[in-house]
């Protein structure tokens, strides 16, 4: 049974004036470990990964009900992916979690849905 469905869409080029006002915008969002993969990539590759990641988090907010706010922040949540490249949710643990990253050349979205027993 499908408990929660959140999904997200964000402009590539809101995320570029985002780090170009903020140089600790990539801190706030990312994880250490989404940072380090964050700091090997270059240019619009770069953008396009923070992008993905937010709108993970968000879409992943939005399906477990809650939002981005003070009972989950964006360091909360860890998105990876596997050696075939799709995404996961490493953080928090849960199971029947299922998120789609997908970028174009203006736009990152994502969409999480989350299954209980």
């Amino acid at each position: 049974m499908i408990s929660g469905i959140g999904i997200d869409i964000i402009e590539l080029d809101r995320i570029k004036e985002l780090i170009k006002r903020k140089q600790e915008f990539a801190e706030r969002i990312l994880t250490e470990k989404e940072l380090i993969n964050y700091k090997k990539l270059k240019g619009n590759r770069q953008i396009e990964y923070l992008a993905g990641r937010f709108a993970a988090k968000e879409a992943f907010s939005k399906a477990m009900g809650t939002g981005i706010g003070k009972n989950l922040s964006f360091q909360d949540i860890e998105v990876d992916k596997d050696a075939q490249g799709k995404p996961y949710i490493v953080k928090p643990v849960a199971s029947g979690v299922h998120i789609s990253i997908t970028h174009s050349r203006k736009y990152a979205c994502a969409q999480v849905i989350i299954e209980k027993e």
